[in-house]
């Protein structure tokens, strides 16, 4: 019986150390820093391979700690308490997520330009960027909200750094001179004199004005991406390249696109055909990139007679900006007949556009059923510029064209000069 107790006693003091061993494992590693998750799912891996196993699945905006940096691989801790590597580029700062919330505020505000479908999937990712994590994945005919449009270089942007730089190191104490020699110091060669024309091998002619320097060959130009800004129905927010999305206005009015690209649309009212009815559309498009985000907008209205859609109102080659905005307008004075009395407002829309001025000018325009009547303009908007969070440079050139609109009068004197040079020089040769 005795025995029996002794095993009993052994068999608990065992259990105790093995409790005991476990607790006191290896401590966990220190946290270096901070990060949050940029895609809508990443895989933690137990080792930096990609055919290395998962150790934890993390969703968009997951907290990470920081564990370890490896070229650019990361060790980090999910909330979960799993340790495993991960891209870096798949990671977001601090103030990453903090502009991300700012940029779905901001949208949030913003009036629909469209709504829009993709032909495939679609990544929304955190920046107008190529190497910005993406976030939310966009399936075929899914609609969203197209908000605005912008032009950036394809460059990679620079990102907030995830984790501190490391220190450098002190500087070491400089280290004591060597002992002088004594012997004397060695003697140098007399250098040689110039050749004995050196005289004749110095003069230049500095006043010809044959001799110029050749002209370096103009840059190439950087390849830049459109962006556009969306909104799904949840209200999340992020931008997607604006040649994976098509607008979702019907095909018997967009088979009038001829090749250009639908920016915007909107519904401004419907006709009753029958039993049918029929929406009133309008539309900005958009033949080539520029500096603007269309160049032509334009009104259809339903034919009753020929039970088709027809131009109402257009006007093309001018430089639009967005956004297009609806909104009940008052006819001026010399627009107001007898079917459109004077303190009547009627639905309507205005384009912000460049006048002949230089400026940008918001045209308004009224609805009288199935005409389009011009009801003034005022100063558009300051134009709104795109927050990320790494400030994308502007275009090359961006800033000497918004200095001159017009764009081709310097460039003229420019060229103007250099053919005046030109001939002075072929007179001067003869």
């Amino acid at each position: 019986m005795q025995s029996g107790i002794f095993n009993k006693i052994g068999i608990a003091v065992c259990l105790t150390l093995v409790l005991a061993g476990c607790k006191s494992g290896s401590p966990r590693a220190p946290s270096i820093g901070e990060a949050f998750v940029g895609p809508a799912t990443l895989k933690i891996r137990a080792e930096i391979p990609l055919e290395s196993a998962a150790v934890a699945t993390v969703k968009h905006g997951d907290r990470l700690e920081i564990l370890q940096h490896r070229r650019k691989f990361l060790r980090v801790r999910t909330p979960a308490g799993a340790e495993g590597w991960t891209d870096e580029r798949q990671l977001l700062a601090a103030a990453d997520m903090a502009n991300l919330r700012q940029l779905s505020e901001r949208a949030a505000n913003l009036p629909s330009q469209g709504v829009g479908m993709s032909f495939g999937d679609l990544r929304v990712r955190t920046q107008p960027s190529t190497q910005a994590p993406s976030f939310l994945l966009i399936q075929p005919n899914e609609k969203f909200d197209v908000l605005e449009e912008t032009v950036l270089p394809r460059t990679d942007m620079p990102r907030t750094p995830l984790v501190p730089p490391t220190p450098k190191k002190a500087k070491t104490a400089p280290k004591k001179p060597a002992r002088e020699s004594k012997l004397p110091p060695i003697p140098l060669p007399k250098p040689p004199g110039p050749p004995p024309d050196w005289l004749a091998l110095s003069k230049t002619n500095l006043g010809d004005e044959n001799t110029q320097k050749e002209e370096a060959p103009p840059a190439k130009p950087m390849p830049t991406d459109h962006w556009s800004l969306i909104r799904i129905a949840g209200g999340q927010t992020g931008w997607a390249l604006t040649r994976q999305i098509r607008m979702a206005i019907p095909d018997e009015v967009a088979q009038y696109a001829e090749g250009h690209r639908i920016v915007s649309y909107f519904p401004l009212g419907e006709i009753s055909d029958g039993d049918e009815k029929k929406k009133i559309w309008l539309w900005t498009t958009l033949r080539e990139p520029g500096p603007y985000d269309f160049d032509s907008f334009r009104v259809f209205v339903w034919s009753l007679r020929h039970h088709r859609y027809e131009t109402a109102y257009i006007e093309r080659s001018v430089q639009g900006y967005s956004p297009v905005l609806l909104r009940d307008v008052e006819l001026s004075g010399n627009s107001k007949t007898k079917a459109a009395p004077a303190e009547a407002k009627y639905p309507g829309f205005s384009v912000c556009v460049m006048g002949k001025d230089g400026q940008r000018h918001r045209k308004e325009f009224a609805m009288l059923g199935n005409t389009v009547r011009y009801a003034g303009d005022r100063a558009c908007e300051p134009a709104a510029k795109v927050e990320s969070a790494t400030g994308p440079a502007p275009l090359p050139g961006a800033e000497q064209a918004a200095a001159n609109p017009g764009g081709g009068e310097a460039a003229g004197g420019t060229l103007w000069q250099r053919m005046k040079q030109r001939v002075k020089t072929l007179i001067g040769r003869k």
